[in-house]
């Protein structure tokens, strides 16, 4: 495994730095003036997505991207540090086109869309005219088992009837979102595979029954885009919105979900090192009772504690890139389960140790520290919640371990007198 970074990520991540300090940085003021005021913050969004379309810092989240789409083709463990840089101001990675849910949904067109679906939903999505929505969890259901979800999607003649509660669909309340991709029920026969079920079917937002009911804060936080709850009431599409077979809902959502929940974790490392630094800097220049904050053994305890935490996330999310790159998806499963556990809880505690640093200002939005750590909190749910993926690390713990059962007993366990 090497995870040094390439001269081509190198002068990448060069790139999207000068764009950051340049242009988002000085835009980010004015970006929370408008989302203050309920509104989404376009006329700051769109001039800096087309100036990064033309510098081709765009699209560079799917090693899935073609010649013929726009934007440039990374691997996971290229896009890794890109995404880092871009996870420092959270509202960024809209400017290159790399936000979530889009990039999922534009991952799951590229590889189960037909030509027509790609040609309606994906090249709009690819160009960063349209924007998405993915209609997963549920209020009345434990989401974190997909197979739990009970939105239906029935067959009528050459159409499908949507039914169905969706909530934390992110992006809902977006002015430019207009595309829904619904998880639901498609064989409600007792006797089918509990995984063969579920389907995915793509639903034009403005189409008769489908309603936008309100946006749900995190942690007291509303996002200008919404993490929304949406209801469908005899929503109708045509038999052609099928995203891929009926049936193929659970297999579409777990290849979605693994490269997503990197990137965010690969957001999250940037956001705490943008913490780290906000805490080494207020150490530096705050006194208490006659000298700096930063002279304090507890104080540098956190900083260096922090700086360890870091680096180790950072290392475990490129080995999960990397793994990612080199077998799929699948194959990176317990490694994606890790860095998502890890990353989480990393956030909240270091961007804890900089709010405590700041001291009362810390918990004000005079810095970008109180939101950080509402998001490091709510990742502990989003993408499947700490549970289920320390489940997925321990089965594989245990299947190991049988494996070998009796080997390590054998030679280094003394035997009972």
């Amino acid at each position: 495994m090497d995870f040094a970074y390439s001269d081509k990520t190198k002068a990448l991540l060069t790139e999207v730095q000068d764009f950051m300090d340049t242009l988002v940085l000085p835009a980010n003021r004015r970006f929370h003036e408008i989302a203050h005021t309920g509104a989404y913050p376009t006329e700051v969004i769109e001039p800096l997505k087309a100036k990064a379309f033309q510098a081709g810092l765009w699209n560079m989240f799917s090693p899935e991207l073609e010649d013929n789409h726009p934007g440039t083709r990374l691997t996971n463990l290229e896009y890794a540090p890109l995404a880092e840089a871009m996870g420092r101001v959270p509202w960024s990675p809209e400017v290159f086109n790399c936000n979530a849910p889009d990039t999922g949904n534009m991952e799951i067109l590229m590889q189960f869309g037909t030509p027509e679906q790609k040609e309606r939903y994906l090249d709009p999505l690819l160009r960063g005219e349209l924007r998405s929505v993915v209609g997963l969890t549920e209020p009345d259901a434990a989401s974190s088992d997909l197979t739990n979800l009970a939105t239906t999607i029935r067959r009528e003649g050459d159409e499908y009837v949507i039914n169905g509660r969706k909530w934390f669909s992110t992006g809902a309340k977006h002015p430019n979102a207009n595309l829904c991709i619904v998880f639901g029920v498609s064989d409600p026969s007792p006797d089918a595979d509990r995984h063969r079920k579920h389907s995915f079917i793509l639903v034009p937002m403005d189409t008769p029954g489908f309603e936008v009911v309100r946006d749900v804060p995190i942690m007291h936080h509303h996002a200008p885009e919404g993490h929304c709850e949406i209801v469908m009431r005899d929503v109708r599409v045509p038999v052609d919105a099928m995203l891929g077979n009926e049936g193929d809902g659970f297999m579409l959502a777990q290849a979605r979900l693994g490269p997503g929940r990197i990137h965010h974790c690969m957001r999250t490392i940037g956001q705490c090192e943008l913490a780290l630094e906000l805490m080494c800097e207020r150490g530096l220049e705050r006194q208490t009772f006659g000298k700096p904050l930063a002279d304090n053994a507890n104080i540098q305890d956190w900083i260096a504690q922090s700086r360890i935490e870091i680096d180790a996330a950072r290392l475990l999310m490129l080995q999960t890139a990397w793994k990612m790159d080199q077998n799929g998806a699948r194959a990176a499963r317990v490694d994606v389960s890790a860095i998502k556990v890890m990353a989480a809880r990393l956030q909240t505690t270091v961007v804890d140790r900089a709010m405590q640093v700041f001291g009362a200002a810390g918990i004000t939005p005079d810095t970008p520290l109180s939101y950080l750590w509402t998001w490091g909190r709510a990742m502990r749910f989003l993408d499947g919640p700490d549970e289920v993926h320390l489940k997925v690390i321990a089965r594989e713990e245990l299947k190991k371990a049988k494996g070998a059962m009796g080997r390590n007993m054998a030679h280094f366990v003394s035997p009972a007198r």
